[in-house]
């Protein structure tokens, strides 16, 4: 099966990725990874995409596109991804079932996990505290969360309306987020 998770940065989707991943055996794709493996192997793609981050700019949804049909096209990962931070717009929502037909595959479940600015706001601030990470203030949080709000409501509602969305209460306990997770899969996996 294929998953996309969504939740603003500091909302746990790293944690419930990882979970995933390592319960039901899936291939955890993600885009920020996937633009650093090319930058640290060096490779031409690699110093385009470096230049493009260090001028500020967003790496043009060609580059990810191709970087994902990689993955997609690719026999070991098939029925087998989770999606994380990806798609970010509804074009990139739109090329991913576009790219996932052409390799006779598709969505299964949409995860959002939902939380508060101020749940945000208390981990980023624990979290730049535990593993103070130069991205993590508060001022930088409220950003990154208003403009994840806002780049994902279109995509957030492109898949409500093919019944793919299940939103999760990203506030509770960790291990509670487990189990809701595993139950809307496992429904699914039938």
């Amino acid at each position: 099966m294929n998953i996309v998770i969504f939740g603003p940065p500091g909302a746990g989707k790293g944690t419930q990725s990882k979970f995933i991943v390592n319960k039901f055996n899936l291939y955890q794709l993600s885009t920020g990874d996937l633009l650093r493996n090319e930058i640290k192997n060096k490779t031409p793609l690699g110093s385009k995409i470096s230049s493009t981050i260090n001028s500020g700019e967003l790496v043009s949804d060609k580059i990810v596109n191709d970087l994902i049909e990689k993955i997609i096209s690719n026999d070991n990962y098939k029925n087998k991804i989770i999606f994380d931070g990806y798609p970010r717009s509804l074009i990139q929502a739109k090329n991913l079932d576009d790219l996932l037909i052409k390799y006779k595959q598709k969505i299964d479940i949409v995860l959002k996990l939902s939380v508060s600015l101020e749940t945000i706001k208390k981990r980023i601030l624990e979290r730049q505290t535990k593993e103070n990470r130069a991205d993590d203030s508060e001022e930088i949080a409220i950003k990154r969360f208003k403009t994840y709000q806002k780049s994902s409501e279109p995509v957030l509602d492109y898949y409500k309306q093919s019944n793919l969305l299940k939103v999760v209460n990203g506030e509770a306990e960790i291990s509670k987020i487990n189990s809701e997770i595993s139950v809307l899969i496992e429904a699914i996996k039938g």
